[in-house]
């Protein structure tokens, strides 16, 4: 085997520390149980703001999703304007959602404004507005453009239900993009790595 000390093995290690780095961004997303231990529901007297306090405590970016869990014979959510969401307007939601397992994928930057589609439970404050952050740490509106001044027909379409276990086989067997480069980026380390070792670079 070469010289730990050769300029090969050298650029091997900082190539697959570079990788590791890039793989480690891109996939480290996670699902955001909505309210923890509390299910989707009315807040309680004691803690009234549990969805408020909840999503202050939790930084959300592209590729996170939130799950809501809820009796889906007793309730649901929906996905709103901001506008809608401040006065508690329920009709025409963005996104409706009621199996009791909902999980919403977060597919873009900016605001999300969540509350249940039962009259009633959003003036109780069974709501939930979330900011997904932009790469550079920061909210994809300035102080002065906020979700308010944006007109009704920006916001983003994203699905909200899990797939059923026997989806089309077209869907299953393709992989999405963002899945691609470090497979690709995988390959192309574990050849540079043979020829390294086997000594062609």
């Amino acid at each position: 085997m070469s010289n730990l000390r050769s300029s090969k093995f050298q650029f091997l290690c900082a190539f697959h520390f570079l990788m590791l780095v890039v793989v480690k961004t891109r996939v480290s997303c996670y699902q955001y149980k909505v309210g923890d231990l509390d299910a989707w529901g009315i807040p309680t007297a004691a803690n009234p703001h549990v969805y408020t306090n909840w999503s202050k405590n939790h930084v959300f970016k592209i590729g996170d999703s939130l799950l809501f869990l809820y009796p889906p014979s007793q309730d649901s959510v929906i996905q709103v304007t901001g506008q809608s969401f401040n006065v508690c307007n329920l009709t025409d939601p963005i996104l409706y959602m009621n199996n009791g397992n909902s999980l919403f994928n977060i597919t873009s930057t900016g605001e999300y404004y969540f509350t249940s589609a039962v009259p009633g439970h959003c003036g109780k404050k069974q709501k939930l507005q979330i900011s997904v952050l932009s790469g550079n740490g920061s909210s994809a509106f300035s102080p002065s453009y906020g979700p308010s001044a944006l007109p009704d027909t920006s916001y983003p379409t994203v699905f909200g239900s899990i797939p059923a276990a026997n989806s089309s086989s077209s869907s299953s067997s393709s992989s999405s993009p963002s899945q691609r480069p470090p497979v690709f980026l995988a390959a192309v380390m574990g050849f540079m790595s043979w020829d390294l070792i086997r000594g062609r670079m």
